[in-house]
């Protein structure tokens, strides 16, 4: 895909009342990438979404998807995102062909292009299985698959997941996260989880907020090679006598009777490096 730029945010503020939930916020993303919107609860997650969606108003600042702006064109940028709420709001009593094809009646599809993107639809997410079933009747994870397809219809270059596996079993989040690979190679992603392992498996970039503030923004290897300024390393060693290990560390290799058999680095994960970003923002407040 081209490297051109999908979501460009500047300066982006929103208060209620005395409660700052977004203060300042700049970022741009690029097509093609996925990239996890993460924070603890406050943090300017969901109101950053809103804002990008179009259905939450900015107090200062710029937001564009594919230079459309979002306060100017609020109409035609919301064409150009699909958005899975983390309730995925959908009408149990319809059949999964039926939802589709409504939701794609309301965002303005004429006949044509409505069997082909719903189709298109069903086929990305894999809901032939359950075409003519009652949306009540299915599985949470197809539900889930159905909310997803009903984001796609339109084909939009951007979609904006919130927490897309929350509530689902082990099987059913296998496959919404292999789901979610797969249009990540066609489309830009913006994905929030509170499953921080998620993210470090599914995106290749992390925005972290806390108290409204970006704290961190980079790509995960980045983050976790170059963010923390201590290291741990596993040292194995091969012998018969163990206890020599430790001073085998603080004196000489070759005078400890012992092989080392081999030393690496262990990395940070994700999870380690939200909390001790989030706390030392925490600290500075």
């Amino acid at each position: 895909m081209s490297s051109k730029t999908v979501v460009e945010v500047s300066g982006l503020s929103k208060s209620y009342g005395d409660l700052q939930a977004l203060i300042g916020a700049d970022f741009s993303i690029p097509s093609g990438q996925v990239v996890g919107l993460l924070g603890p609860n406050g943090a300017g997650k969901t109101t950053a979404m809103k804002i990008l969606t179009g259905y939450l108003a900015a107090d200062e600042g710029h937001a564009s998807i594919c230079g459309i702006s979002v306060e100017k064109d609020p109409t035609e940028s919301k064409r150009l995102v699909g958005y899975l709420p983390e309730n995925n709001p959908l009408y149990l009593d319809m059949r999964v062909m039926d939802f589709l094809r409504f939701v794609g009646k309301a965002r303005g599809l004429n006949s044509s292009n409505l069997k082909r993107a719903v189709d298109r639809s069903v086929s990305s997410t894999g809901l032939q299985e359950v075409w003519g079933r009652f949306i009540g009747d299915c599985s949470k994870g197809f539900r889930q698959r159905v909310g997803l397809a009903q984001a796609l219809l339109h084909d939009p270059p951007l979609l904006i997941l919130d927490e897309p596996t929350n509530g689902l079993d082990p099987l059913q989040v296998v496959e919404m996260r292999e789901l979610i690979r797969a249009l990540g190679r066609t489309k830009t992603v913006i994905l929030t989880s509170h499953v921080l392992p998620e993210v470090q498996t599914l995106a290749e970039r992390v925005i972290l907020l806390n108290r409204g503030r970006i704290v961190a923004d980079g790509s995960l290897g980045d983050l976790l090679g170059t963010e923390n300024d201590s290291s741990v390393f596993r040292v194995t060693v091969k012998g018969k006598e163990h206890s020599k290990a430790e001073s085998l560390l603080s004196e000489a290799t070759e005078n400890s009777g012992l092989q080392l058999e081999s030393i690496e680095r262990l990395g940070e994960d994700l999870e380690s490096l939200f909390r001790r970003l989030a706390n030392r923002e925490d600290e500075s407040v």
